[in-house]
């Protein structure tokens, strides 16, 4: 090849080589269950067509799904679709029900459109397992509420015995029943028979944080369950303010009220007592009348001795 035919080969080569395509590393997937796989590519491919494939190799691997492909769009009903979103340079690819036999390499593809050109590829192994896993492995809850852990298994466990137990306590475990439930006043396991037992555990107390973990078969998925303090509530208080006289000032105001009772009191004696002594005066004048002559004592005397009388009584009243 002279050079001048290897330099126009290189620039062929050269599109394809641009088209980056990226994805997740290796996946490990229960069996039965689902995946979906992000393949991420350059933006000048965006009207590109993009593909899914299976096998060891890229250039002998079976196509699964392409986006020119109806069957292979989200809308079909085959079990492997792929759906392109221009707008962030990525497509996705899920594959659903998967079986122990899928375990294989696969590779993101995306054709550059001509024979000179290699496309542009990513691989991504996926390893399809049986047993057991959660969907977190670790929960929290508050103290006196609940908290619920997904336990996901494969397909050859639909219809065996799900397990719930705290680690370390054997005689703890709680079984679900041909029906797939198990139900108390403080846990609640519930089983799909599908692929998902889900277990509530209500009514927490502190004493329940600890780790526990769900099986099936032989398999288990141990899980993390934390639980937070009530929040406590503090009461309102509410505040007297108390006035604290001073004991002179309160001395003074009680000496005022006395001398106030006092001078009631001592007027009302001074109205008895004037009161009386007119009745007596105007008794003593008619007594005069009657007789002129008291004891001896002529009416001239008799006026003298009244209003000596009055004048006493007056003086004594103003005195008060």
């Amino acid at each position: 090849m002279t050079p001048l035919l290897f330099f126009v080969f290189l620039l062929h080569q050269l599109p394809g080589s641009l088209c980056t395509v990226t994805t997740v590393r290796d996946l490990t997937v229960l069996e039965g269950q689902s995946v979906t796989v992000p393949c991420h590519y350059n933006p000048q491919y965006t009207h590109n067509v993009k593909y899914w494939c299976q096998g060891s190799m890229r250039e002998f691997c079976s196509s699964l799904a392409r986006t020119d492909d109806l069957e292979s769009t989200p809308v079909g009903k085959g079990r492997v679709t792929i759906a392109d979103d221009p707008a962030q340079y990525v497509f996705a690819v899920t594959m659903r029900d998967l079986k122990e036999a899928d375990s294989s390499w696969y590779w993101c593809g995306v054709e550059v459109g001509s024979m000179w050109n290699v496309d542009s590829t990513a691989s991504v192994y996926i390893n399809v397992i049986h047993g057991m896993s959660v969907e977190t492995s670790m929960v929290s809850g508050e103290e006196g509420g609940s908290v619920s852990v997904k336990c996901l298994y494969s397909e050859r466990y639909r219809e065996s015995e799900k397990r719930w137990c705290r680690s370390g306590h054997v005689s703890s475990c709680k079984v679900t029943d041909f029906n797939g439930t198990f139900s108390s006043r403080s846990l609640l396991i519930s089983d799909d028979k599908k692929d998902t037992v889900t277990v509530t555990m209500k009514n927490l107390e502190m004493r329940d944080a600890g780790w526990y973990w769900c099986g099936a078969g032989q398999h288990q998925a141990t899980v993390q369950v934390l639980v937070t303090p009530r929040p406590t509530t503090t009461p309102s208080v509410t505040t007297v303010r108390l006035t604290t006289q001073n004991p002179s000032a309160v001395k003074a105001q009680d000496s005022k009220s006395n001398m106030s009772w006092k001078t009631v009191l001592t007027g009302c004696g001074a109205l008895l007592f004037l009161l009386i002594t007119v009745l007596v005066l105007r008794r003593i004048r008619e007594q005069c009348k009657k007789e002129p002559k008291i004891r001896g004592v002529d009416e001239t005397m008799a006026k003298l001795m009244v209003c000596s009388i009055c004048h006493y009584i007056i003086k004594l009243f103003f005195c008060f």
